[in-house]
């Protein structure tokens, strides 16, 4: 063997391990589902440059193709890679799925050399290879962890479990109730927005504390059958849904596809009660009480919420310092299951009284003399315009840092651009998935499209004074 061909091999192998590279990223990106970066994803010309183009040149150009390799692909990878938000995190499921690229191209490799005396050294077959093993591998690890799981949720006699789905507004719910409850069980939720059928396993291997009385699992869907593997491993005696709105649309088509999944909700077997709110549209029966109807005289501003409860023929006033007059519906959620729990209303008001809210939802920060509203993990339509008429009372500037409404259609996108137009005074457009239609459609403000996210801090700077209001409305990495 020469040394054109040893470097030919190496390079076979760095260039393989490259596309490799950025084939993985993306399926973590997605939730490792294929489907979802072949057609859910929002920059296909990335796939076209970084992978297309590349293998194609890489079986047209022949020995040409390595000075386009090193001198242009390498380059504009790392250029690239550099700029995104969303890095590689070199979990034990990556690891092994470079593990059997890398013996994958071994074997072609040597089989190349020894019997078939390949001219060309194929990258699509090691790719497939380590994919399906990396499939077969992570399946089989998965079945034994849900063993696991259930095991040991089987265990926990006394275990009451909480499962809690919407389409916006869980993660609020969770953290309101685990608030409450915590000033009388021993409760455990499900960390940060945790909500797969695999995360809630890891979670319950890893971290469900044994001594737990109360277990509060937030439930999430991509697809039909998602929310209904998630009740089948839970088999939760209480059930929460909030509200359901076109969140994740694009995967579910219609809104009663979306309705459907989360009331896979009440698939456990051991259901004994759920929390369901009305724009569910169900009927109430013995295990079914709704809520929302019952909500009256919101007050939202900026110091705080208050708002009425019609509870068991009597009206309840609810005051708290989380901001948004939507989370008037998540804390009443909490407040039925937490009375269902059999804690006492008074102990709830208190508890109500102190709350507070989860980062990045409504978070009110003060810095430089400039008033701070963190509501990046808030990506609805009805939460964001809700947001909006927060700040609307707000005398000074006003400025917004959004990319739209994420995952949902262009007319949800068309009515927010629209909202936009009535409150703000300045518009920062973030990421490119909804710049077009809100550049377009947004009239009165003045508009900046960032194009890069590390040039934030200084276009805030620029363009903000002490005294301005920012809001932070919702948020998109940088592969949205």
């Amino acid at each position: 063997m020469d040394n054109f061909q040893i470097f030919t091999l190496f390079s076979h192998f760095i260039f393989t391990m490259t596309i490799g590279w950025y084939l993985i990223l993306n399926l973590q990106w997605y939730g490792y589902k294929l489907q979802r970066v072949v057609f859910h994803h929002k920059k296909y010309y990335w796939h076209i440059l970084y992978f297309l183009i590349p293998l194609l040149t890489y079986y047209l150009a022949g020995n040409y193709f390595w000075i386009y390799f090193y001198g242009g692909l390498v380059p504009a990878l790392i250029f690239w890679y550099k700029r995104i938000d969303k890095k590689l995190v070199f979990t034990p499921r990556v690891k092994r799925y470079f593990l059997f690229l890398a013996f994958a191209l071994l074997i072609e490799d040597a089989l190349c050399l020894t019997s078939f005396k390949c001219r060309v050294h194929g990258i699509i077959m090691p790719l497939l290879f380590a994919l399906a093993a990396s499939y077969l591998f992570e399946r089989m690890l998965f079945l034994g962890y849900k063993k696991d799981a259930e095991k040991k949720l089987s265990t926990m006699e006394d275990l009451k479990i909480v499962a809690i789905t919407a389409s916006y507004g869980k993660t609020s719910i969770k953290n309101f109730l685990y608030q409450i409850l915590s000033q009388k069980y021993e409760t455990y939720m499900t960390p940060r927005s945790v909500n797969t059928l695999g995360g809630l396993i890891k979670d319950i291997n890893e971290d469900l504390p044994l001594n737990c009385k109360i277990y509060l699992a937030e439930a999430g869907a991509r697809n039909k059958g998602d929310i209904d593997e998630i009740a089948r491993l839970l088999e939760h005696k209480y059930a929460i849904v909030g509200k359901i709105g076109s969140q994740h649309i694009e995967y579910f088509k219609t809104l009663e596809n979306i309705r459907n999944t989360k009331m896979e909700i009440i698939n456990s077997k051991n259901l004994k009660k759920a929390f369901i709110h009305t724009s569910a549209n169900v009927k109430p029966d013995k295990k079914i009480t709704l809520f929302g109807q019952n909500i009256s005289d919101i007050n939202a501003t900026l110091d705080g919420l208050s708002f009425n409860l019609r509870i068991n023929d009597q009206t309840v006033r609810f005051d708290s310092p989380v901001l948004g007059s939507f989370q008037a519906i998540n804390i009443t959620a909490a407040v039925l299951a937490a009375m269902e729990l059999e804690m006492d209303l008074e102990d709830i008001k208190k508890a109500v009284l102190k709350l507070k809210t989860p980062p990045h939802r409504l978070q009110k920060i003060r810095s430089g003399g400039k008033l701070i509203i963190d509501d990046s993990f808030n990506g609805n339509f009805e939460g964001m315009c809700a947001s909006y008429d927060l700040v609307s009372s707000f005398e000074g500037k006003k400025i917004l840092v959004t990319p739209g409404v994420v995952e949902s259609d262009k007319q949800t996108n068309l009515k927010l651009a629209k909202k936009i137009d009535e409150v703000f005074d300045t518009v920062i457009i973030t990421g490119s998935v909804n710049a077009e239609v809100l550049a377009t459609n947004i009239k009165k403000p003045k508009k900046i499209i960032l194009r890069k996210k590390d040039e934030l801090e200084e276009i805030l700077a620029s363009e903000t004074l002490p005294g301005d209001l920012i809001l932070f409305s919702n948020d998109a990495p940088t592969f949205m």
